[in-house]
C-alpha cells in the first residue's frame, strides 16, 4: 500500500472525516479484524491511500521484468452469455433501419439476400449494371470489412506497470497510451507503431485515469487524483505542459473522465464529487460546475458536435442527459434520466447522432439507450434502491453469480451480456462509421478479452482472447480494421485479421463445379442449370449455352448450395 502523492488528495475536511470514518480518527479505537477492512475501504475510496507499484522506471525498452509491479490476474469464471437476447424493442426503433443501411445490409432487392457478400460478386454486380452507382458503395465496403474482423493480436508495447488508457486521434495517425508509471506515450501509426514522444505526467496519484485528444490532434489532456486537468502538446518544436485549475474545493478530488468539445475550446470532465465540470481554454477558467449525481461521476460525453447536449453516468446507476442551454448551477436539472442498470456506470459512448448512446455497468451488462425515451420516477427510484442495497465491491470482489432480473422501469433499447466488469472503469464503444457502419459495439473485459457484439442482434460476433489481465480500454481505428487493447498486464495489443486457414493449408476440400450458363438468362428468357459433380454434365443435355469449370469450395449444406446456384449467374 502506498500513499497518494497528489498534493490535493491528502486534504480532507474535519467534518467529512467525523461523519464517514470515526474509527480512523479515534486512536483509542481498538483495531480488530472487523474494523480493518472498513478502514482500508474508506481510505482507498477517499483517495488518501492507493495500492501502487514501487518502481517508476520507464519501460519502453521492452524489458518485461516486473521490477516490483503488481498485476491483477483474470477472474477464474467465465461471464454469462445471453443465448437469446431480447430484440423486440430494437427492431421497432429507427436505429435498426439506420444501422442496416449504414452497414450495407439493407438489401434493395430480394435476390440480393442470396448473393454472398464477396468482392468478386460485388464486382460482377457492377459489371452487369446492377449497382446504380457503378462502384462499391460505403455500405458494400462495410459488408466486405465484416468478413475480415480482427482475430489476431500482436503486442506492440510492453510496460512494467498497468496500462490504463489507449486512444487513437481522429485521423488514426497517432495513438496515445497512459500507464501507471506516470508516462504518457505517443506513437505514430501511419506505417507501424513508432514511439515519437514520451510525456512525464505531473501531479499523479495512483495513475493517469483518462486521456483525450483535441479534435485537431495537436494537443492532449489527461487527468488523475488532482485539482487540475493537465494539458500538453503532441506536435511542435517546443513543449507545452499546463495545469488547468478546476478549483473544486477542499476535498480529495479526481476527474475520472474527460473529453474535448468539437470546437477545441472546452474540456468536459466528470469527478468523484458528483459534479460535472466544463473548462474554457480561451477564458482560462472553469465555466460550469453542476451537481449531477449522488455519487462519483465516472463518465461524461458530448452527445454530438453541437456540444450543447451532455451525457453522464455515475455510481448511482443512472445515466443522465443535460442541455447546457437550460442549465443553472444553482438548481441543475437534467433533460431526462435513464434507469435500468442495477449497479454503477463505468463508461458511456455516444453514437454521435444525438439520439443513441451505450453504457457499461458494474452489473455486468452493456445497454443501448434512446434519449427520446426517458425513465419515469418509479423506474429511477427502483434503480436507486437496488444500487443502494448492493453489498459487493467490484474492485476486489468477484461479480455475483446470480443473474439479476430486469429492473422494473428499465427504458433501455437493448441489453448485451457476455463480458465482465471488475477492478476498474472498463470502457465500451461503437465501432467506426467509415468501415463498419457502426454495426458493432465492443468492450474491454476483466477476463483479458475484447468482446465484440452485433448492435442489432445482441450476439457476440468476436471474443478476442490474448491478455493475461483486465482489458481496461479499447479503441477501433477510425478507417482500418484494427482494434487496440490496453491491459493491466502491462501490454498494448493490436488486433488485425489473419487468415489462419490460408497459412496452414486447411482451407477445405475443393472440387470441380460444372455450371451450365444460359446466355439468355440475364434477359429473363430462361433459367440455368447447375451440375455439382466431379464430371462434366451428360452429353444429352440441351446446349443453348456453354459449360465452364471452376475451382470452388464444396458446399457444406443445402442452403450453401442454393447460394452457389444463384452466385453462378454472376461469375
Amino acid at each position: 500500500m502506498g500513499v497518494n502523492n497528489s498534493t490535493t488528495s491528502r486534504r480532507m475536511s474535519n467534518s467529512e472525516d467525523e461523519t464517514e470514518a470515526p474509527s480512523v480518527l479515534r486512536p483509542s479505537s481498538p483495531l480488530n479484524g472487523e474494523d480493518l477492512p472498513a478502514i482500508v475501504e474508506y481510505l482507498i475510496r477517499s483517495g488518501q491511500f492507493h495500492f501502487i507499484s514501487q518502481s517508476r522506471g520507464d519501460s519502453d525498452s521492452g524489458d518485461n521484468s516486473s521490477d516490483g509491479a503488481e498485476f491483477v490476474t483474470m477472474p477464474s469464471y467465465h461471464p454469462p452469455v445471453d443465448p437469446s437476447p431480447d430484440v423486440a424493442s430494437i427492431q421497432k426503433s429507427d436505429i435498426h433501419t439506420s444501422v442496416l443501411q449504414s452497414s450495407g445490409r439493407l438489401a434493395k432487392k430480394k435476390w440480393q439476400h442470396y448473393v454472398r457478400p464477396t468482392l468478386p460478386n460485388m464486382i460482377s454486380l457492377n459489371q452487369l449494371g446492377m449497382n446504380s452507382g457503378q462502384q462499391l458503395s460505403q455500405g458494400d465496403m462495410c459488408v466486405l470489412n465484416s468478413r475480415f474482423l480482427p482475430n489476431y493480436m500482436e503486442r506492440k508495447a510492453r510496460y512494467n506497470h498497468k496500462a490504463f488508457c489507449g486512444k487513437y486521434s481522429e485521423d488514426g495517425n497517432v495513438y496515445m497510451t497512459a500507464c501507471q508509471d506516470t508516462r504518457i506515450r505517443v506513437y505514430n501509426t501511419e506505417n507501424d507503431m513508432k514511439l515519437v514522444k514520451s510525456i512525464c505526467a505531473r501531479d499523479v496519484g495512483w495513475s493517469v485515469l483518462d486521456t483525450a485528444f483535441s479534435p485537431d490532434g495537436q494537443y492532449a489532456a489527461y487527468s488523475s487524483w488532482s485539482d487540475c486537468i493537465h494539458f500538453c502538446n503532441i506536435h511542435g518544436d517546443y513543449d507545452i505542459h499546463e495545469a488547468l485549475h478546476i478549483d473544486p474545493g477542499e476535498h480529495s478530488f479526481c476527474i475520472f473522465s474527460l473529453m474535448f468539445s468539437s470546437d477545441n475550446q472546452e474540456i468536459l470532465g466528470g469527478a468523484n464529487d458528483g459534479h460535472i465540470y466544463v473548462y474554457d481554454r480561451e477564458l482560462h477558467k472553469r465555466t460550469l460546475k453542476i451537481h449531477a449525481h449522488d455519487d462519483d461521476v465516472n463518465t461524461v460525453r458530448f452527445a454530438n458536435e453541437s456540444t450543447q447536449i451532455l451525457y453522464s453516468g455515475g455510481d448511482d446507476g443512472l445515466c443522465k442527459v443535460w442541455d447546457r442551454r437550460t442549465l443553472r448551477e444553482q438548481h441543475p436539472s437534467p433533460v431526462g434520466t435513464m434507469a435500468g442498470h442495477s449497479d454503477g456506470i463505468t463508461f458511456i459512448d455516444s453514437k454521435g447522432d444525438g439520439r443513441y448512446f451505450i453504457s457499461n455497468s458494474k452489473d455486468q451488462t452493456l445497454k443501448l439507450w434512446d434519449v427520446r425515451h426517458f425513465s419515469d420516477t418509479a423506474g429511477i427510484a427502483e434503480t436507486k434502491r437496488i444500487v443502494a442495497a448492493a453489498r459487493w465491491d467490484y474492485r476486489w470482489e468477484r461479480a455475483p453469480r446470480r443473474r439479476k432480473k430486469q429492473v422494473k422501469g428499465d427504458s433501455s433499447v437493448m441489453t448485451y451480456r457476455g463480458h465482465c466488469i471488475l477492478h476498474t472503469l472498463i470502457r465500451c464503444k461503437f465501432s467506426p462509421m467509415f468501415n463498419t457502419g457502426q454495426r458493432y459495439i465492443y468492450s474491454g473485459c476483466a477476463t483479458g478479452s475484447v468482446v465484440v457484439y452485433d448492435v442489432l442482434t445482441g450476439q457476440i460476433v468476436k471474443k478476442l482472447d490474448g491478455h493475461s489481465s483486465c482489458v481496461r480500454d479499447v479503441d477501433w481505428h477510425p478507417y482500418k480494421n484494427i482494434i487496440m487493447s490496453t491491459s493491466w498486464d502491462g501490454s498494448i495489443g493490436q488486433w488485425t485479421y489473419l487468415d489462419h486457414h490460408a497459412l496452414s493449408g486447411e482451407a477445405g476440400e475443393t472440387v470441380r463445379q460444372w455450371t451450365y450458363l444460359d446466355h439468355h438468362a440475364l434477359s429473363g428468357e430462361a433459367g440455368e442449370t447447375v451440375f455439382e459433380t466431379p464430371k462434366p454434365p451428360p452429353s444429352g443435355h440441351p446446349r443453348r449455352g456453354s459449360f465452364r469449370a471452376s475451382q470452388v469450395q464444396r458446399p457444406k449444406s443445402p442452403q450453401e448450395a442454393k447460394v452457389d446456384k444463384i452466385q453462378g449467374l454472376f461469375e
